[in-house]
């Protein structure tokens, strides 16, 4: 595993603090977070102390469900099946996600409590999926609804699952829900003809809109009900990392290139996703303060960068600011592999 200590603050990048001459910034660290044996892991979310979740191939390069404190990787299992991952952590360090179960017959959502693992189950079909979990343990996401007609945005208290519904449309799906108990996500209207960010408080759903386009979806929700996820504007082909506050949208913009996509917002407001370079060159990973986007690659050590790490996509930040995502290294032949920026304290 490589660890590096970043020479950068994001101090003013990320929390518009105003800083005196004299002011100390604080310092980041870039951790590979390796693997469990095999060549691929990512990571999903981190808490609010820093655990770290996602998923990681073992050395028989069967996908598993990972936790990450520091650099130490624990394999969190399955339902009887060959593949796991998490894609959320609560703050009592409760994970929610999904895996295969048993002779791999189908996927169901979810929850670990240390490595002990619960299968929260479907609304009838043979398919379920974990996106979120709060600090009440409520979990949300989707699953295929009976004779797996259609797939529906789904919460679930303890193994309790209930239907959301749909614009609609056959599909939706909750990405994101806060401590309030606000979920997000996505829905398609009658017909399917679009599909439009939403917002449900219980069963009651609000849509969002778009930039212009007929698709929109939102991935995250804060604590203050702010939404972050994307948009397409007119024609469907372009999509930029979009905020909503409110039925108000905001454009985030890109890094110069055509696309973008926001993954995750803090209690701050700090929207964490990727971007497109100019020319459509690359994608990286990128924060956004308002409208402000900073690529964080442009922030590494000239070390790491020149040791050829590049940082590909985030996907989580917690209100320390750290972030996690994912990164590739085509000097050290890694296709994907999850990554921690964590805030090092200033003395």
């Amino acid at each position: 595993m490589k660890k590096c200590t970043l020479n950068f603050s994001l101090a003013i990048a990320l929390y518009g603090l105003t800083l005196s001459a004299n002011a100390t910034p604080p310092s980041y660290t870039f951790t590979d977070l390796g693997t469990l044996g095999g060549n691929l892991s990512g990571a999903n979310a981190i808490n609010s102390v820093g655990i770290v979740v996602g998923y990681s191939c073992d050395a028989d390069n069967a996908q598993h469900a990972t936790m990450w404190h520091g650099t130490t990787a624990t394999d969190l299992g399955t339902l009887g099946g060959s593949y796991s991952a998490a894609n959320a952590i609560n703050n009592v360090e409760q994970v929610a996600g999904y895996s295969y179960i048993v002779d791999n017959a189908a996927q169901h959502a979810a929850v670990w409590n240390g490595t002990k693992v619960t299968d929260l189950g479907t609304l009838g079909g043979s398919y379920s999926k974990a996106h979120a979990i709060n600090n009440a343990g409520q979990v949300v996401g989707s699953s295929y609804t009976v004779g797996n007609a259609a797939q529906h945005a789904a919460v679930w208290n303890g193994t309790k699952v209930t239907d959301l519904g749909t614009l609609g449309g056959s599909y939706s799906g909750a990405n994101a829900i806060n401590n309030a108990g606000q979920v997000a996500g996505a829905a398609y209207t009658a017909g399917n003809v679009a599909q439009y960010a939403t917002v449900w408080n219980g069963t009651t759903a609000t849509v969002l809109g778009t930039l212009g386009g007929n698709y929109s979806g939102a991935n995250a929700i804060n604590n203050a009900g702010i939404v972050a996820g994307y948009s397409f504007f007119a024609g469907n082909v372009v999509v930029h990392a979009t905020v909503w506050n409110g039925t108000k949208v905001t454009d985030l913009g890109t890094l110069g290139g055509t696309h973008s996509g926001a993954h995750a917002i803090n209690n701050n407001g700090i929207v964490a996703g990727y971007a497109y370079t100019v020319g459509d060159a690359a994608q990286h990973a990128a924060v956004w303060n308002g409208t402000k986007v900073t690529d964080l690659n442009t922030l590494l050590d000239p070390s790491t960068a020149a040791a050829g790490w590049v940082l590909n996509g985030a996907t989580s930040i917690n209100d320390a600011g750290s972030i996690v995502g994912y990164a590739s290294n085509s000097r050290l032949g890694v296709q994907e592999e999850a990554f921690l920026l964590s805030v090092t304290p200033v003395p």
